[in-house]
């Protein structure tokens, strides 16, 4: 090929087709996630949207009414990194319960942001609890609840307008508080609880969460109020995917940048549940949708706060821990790679902010882990390496490694006790 027939871009690799000549800015080969960007919403002394770091919560499985275990279950998870916690409002009995544990965190604790889940018909309940925390989370599926008709072939345009009309007075009081006292609004969509004329109109389909959303977005706007953060969530993460997709579309198009609330609900448990939550948040957020992630597991609430942090520091949205690199191991590995991985991470594992990168052999090493702080690699049998970025610092007996690398550390001032 004569340089006149040379292609103008790269070749795609494998694909034989050229790269646009724009590649280098397009943001589909970015290196760096750029969040769509969203207004800021309050919760507390926390804020949700693109300007600031995507935001950890979850929510405890106490009974609200049991002001002492709700109390410990909210500062539980606090404790464990939480930085929004929710909890269950299904009465007004539990709404009042509220007051009083909010009172015990501050006197006991300090203050945690709160989200109050109001469900069926619960506009009483809300204007309570509203008073008592930080945003208020309603289902717009559940929040005018009418018991599905099991003759009902469809809704005519009347009832529909009166639905809505129902819809604006139950919810214009609640909005009216939360703008009076600067606080947030969750309109949270679940694709298990769509409302009949949803279903009938939009199918159980994406498009009706996002339709569902909308109608209450809209309500807002016209009532002046834009504290609002708004999730789709479905048990399957494709369906999220596209709901999530379609909904920030739909608000970008109108000119609501509201901030996204991400999560796959009732993912279950264990590696799968992990694996699964992971799959939709984590799609999302590489392209730059989501402002705030809850993982949501059938297991102890503090057992979801390290999934979600993983999750963000493996996509580079936030730097919590120590970003740990090592090699798979091959026939050229020098030690027991997995032992001393795991001797390095509970050394360092209390640390934050560091790449350490723990390398079998010296073929790949340097170069694999040339973005990482320090480097522990097998040099020689017996032998290990350090380097300090791409420079190598010193070698010692394999047996004296990790404790040469903790001196390192502390050489560089970058060493806490645990």
């Amino acid at each position: 090929m004569t340089a006149a027939q040379a292609p103008s871009a790269p070749l795609a690799p494998g694909a034989g087709q050229v790269l646009p000549p724009d590649w280098a800015s397009d943001p589909r080969f970015d290196t760096v996630i750029r969040r769509r960007p969203t207004r800021s919403v309050r919760v507390g002394e926390v804020w949700v949207g693109s300007e600031h770091p995507v935001v950890v919560q979850s929510m405890i499985n106490e009974d609200t009414l049991d002001v002492e275990g709700a109390t410990a279950g909210i500062r539980r998870l606090h404790e464990a990194g939480c930085e929004i916690v929710r909890l269950t409002v299904p009465s007004l009995a539990h709404a009042k319960a509220v007051k009083e544990i909010r009172q015990r965190l501050e006197d006991s604790y300090r203050p945690v942001p709160l989200v109050a889940d109001v469900h069926h018909n619960g506009m009483k309940i809300a204007l309570e609890v509203a008073q008592h925390v930080d945003k208020v989370r309603i289902n717009p599926g559940l929040y005018v609840f009418d018991k599905p008709d099991p003759n009902r072939t469809g809704f005519s345009e009347e009832e529909v307008a009166a639905i809505g009309e129902r819809i604006q007075a139950t919810l214009e009081p609640l909005v009216s508080l939360l703008r009076e006292q600067d606080k947030g609004l969750r309109i949270g969509v679940n694709h298990g609880s769509l409302a009949e004329r949803m279903l009938f109109t939009y199918g159980d389909t994406p498009l009706g969460m996002v339709e569902s959303a909308m109608e209450f977005i809209r309500i807002c706007d016209r009532l002046d109020f834009h504290n609002i953060v708004v999730s789709m969530k479905a048990s399957r993460a494709p369906v999220m995917l596209a709901a999530y997709r379609m909904m920030a579309f739909r608000m970008d198009a109108e000119g609501f940048p509201y901030p996204l609330h991400l999560g796959v609900t009732e993912a279950g448990d264990g590696d799968y549940g992990r694996i699964k939550s992971t799959a939709g948040i984590a799609t999302l957020l590489a392209e730059g949708l989501g402002d705030t992630i809850r993982v949501s597991l059938t297991e102890a609430p503090e057992k979801e706060i390290p999934v979600c942090y993983s999750i963000l520091q493996a996509m580079g949205l936030r730097k919590t821990m120590v970003e740990y690199v090592a090699c798979p191991s091959c026939g050229r590995t020098l030690f027991n790679l997995e032992e001393v991985l795991h001797t390095v991470r509970d050394a360092t594992a209390h640390l934050t902010g560091l790449d350490i990168a723990v390398m079998g052999c010296i073929v790949n090493g340097p170069g694999e882990m040339a973005d990482a702080d320090y480097g522990y690699v097998g040099k020689t049998p017996g032998t290990i390496s350090l380097y300090r970025g791409r420079e190598e610092i010193r070698r010692v007996p394999e047996a004296e490694g990790v404790e040469a690398l903790i001196a390192l550390i502390k050489e560089d001032g970058r060493w806490v006790d645990p």
